[in-house]
């Protein structure tokens, strides 16, 4: 029945993307998150959904008249820089034939963001967006909660089968990074239950975090709670609530959980931990050797740890989206990944600046502030975790500069119209030297208007 469902949902889609190709940049982004289809036991379990999905949206760019724009921005720049470079290091592969699957894999995420830039364009657009990708990691973020309630912890919580967050580390660390985008819907959420819903969304995927078993998503959030509270509307509120969920759902888990986080701690005897710090110097032995292309994607192989490891025989991916990057893609691939981030991190904060005292773009600056601290969760956690191509975070960067746009284009509109004023005797006194202040609530959009839009 769930095959049945599914598969006339999405075929009966294809109309409505046709004429609006908006909603196929929506239901990608579904699919590939959520893998609904991994959730069927029968002929839908291996259709590829998103390939329907990708051609009814390009055939909907090439017939709709909605307005397309591909943005030039230094983030976007970047990240065709970083994009192209892959596709010089897969040529210099090490194993051609292991990298392509990989490759295609990334290239098809890539080719989709640059869809949804060309895209989408709205306030509407972006808070669709937003709600698309929480809520498809927090279905198994509250699916895990609820489990790690009924079982007290002693279970460990995995993703969808075939996905970037099968792996429960990796399932932890997406949950982490989404935490702050359900907190930013609750801000926005009009109807007092959809807020509560929301609330109760953040403490079942806090509690599945917590029912990974994850040490390195346990410093990720850590870490993404620390600056959740320094850019939290109310930090007061915020410090309370944390203080008395933290330590219960701590209390939750069982002995077991506890060990393994303390482990941590002695690092040097756990069999895991060096077994991540042989993969890292792997990595960093190879962009030695290769010091601009890497090895291409894929190089965790028994080959490439005879050659590089410093123990041959512990054969790991590499755990860690810097040195994931840096074995894959070498130094100039690390350095776009890390100026690609760190200009995601400019941009939000460059529209927390220009929007956290208008009222009418205080969705903008809750939403940089949000996205903050979800990249904090990646940047902790990721340094111990394989998501380097993971799909949220390059979502995020869509919304980060849509809304940049539409914050500029709100600051011209404001200044166009103080400008047009006339300056009579009674404004002289707003005056400040031959620069005039002109109160921003005059300057309200009409009621029933959208200027987002």
């Amino acid at each position: 029945m769930r095959d049945i469902a599914l598969t006339l949902f999405l075929f009966g889609s294809v109309p409505f993307i046709l004429w609006r190709p908006a909603i196929g940049v929506f239901l990608w982004v579904w699919v590939s998150l959520m893998s609904p289809h991994r959730l069927t036991w029968g002929f839908a379990y291996d259709l590829r959904f998103a390939y329907l999905i990708a051609i009814a949206t390009l055939l909907g760019v090439l017939f709709s008249r909605e307005p397309k724009r591909l943005p030039l921005t230094p983030v976007t720049v970047v990240l065709l820089l970083m994009i192209l470079w892959m596709n010089v290091t897969t040529l210099f592969a090490f194993d051609t034939a292991l990298a392509l699957p990989m490759w295609e894999r990334v290239m098809k995420i890539q080719f989709m963001v640059f869809v949804a830039l060309y895209l989408l364009h709205s306030k509407q657009h972006v808070q669709v967006l937003i709600w698309v990708l929480a809520g498809s990691v927090a279905f198994y973020g509250v699916k895990g909660g609820l489990f790690t309630l009924r079982g007290t912890g002693e279970n460990i919580v995995y993703g969808p089968a075939g996905s970037f967050i099968e792996e429960n580390n990796a399932l932890a660390l997406a949950l982490v990074m989404t935490i702050p985008l359900l907190r930013y819907l609750q801000l926005q959420a009009a109807r007092l239950w959809i807020r509560w819903g929301l609330v109760g969304a953040m403490v079942l995927c806090g509690l599945s975090i917590l029912g990974s078993h994850s040490r390195g998503a346990l410093l990720g959030v850590i870490a993404m709670l620390m600056v959740f509270w320094l850019k939290s509307r109310n930090k007061l509120v915020t410090g309370f609530v944390l203080v008395l969920l933290v330590p219960f759902a701590i209390g939750l888990m069982p002995e077991k959980w506890d060990d393994r986080m303390r482990s941590i701690q002695t690092y040097e005897q756990d069999a895991s931990s060096m077994g991540r710090i042989n993969s890292w110097q792997m990595a960093v032995n190879l962009a030695m050797d290769r010091p601009l292309v890497g090895g291409g994607f894929e190089v965790g192989t028994p080959s490439l740890f005879d050659r590089y490891a410093p123990d041959p025989s512990d054969v790991r991916s590499a755990h860690s989206i810097y040195f994931q990057i840096l074995g894959e893609h070498g130094f100039v691939g690390l350095a776009l990944f890390l100026l690609l981030w760190a200009l995601v991190w400019w941009n939000a904060s460059w529209i927390i600046k220009h929007s956290r005292n208008q009222s009418e773009s205080r969705w903008a600056s809750d939403l940089a502030r949000m996205i903050q601290v979800s990249l904090v969760g990646y940047a902790v956690g990721g340094a111990f975790l394989n998501l380097a191509y993971y799909d949220v975070p390059y979502n995020m960067l869509v919304a980060l500069v849509l809304t940049r746009i539409l914050v500029e284009k709100e600051i011209k509109s404001v200044n166009r119209e103080a400008g047009g004023l006339s300056v009579g005797p009674e404004m002289n006194a707003g005056r400040v030297g031959s620069r005039r202040v002109v109160s921003r609530s005059r300057y309200e959009p009409k009621a029933g208007t959208d200027r987002y839009r």
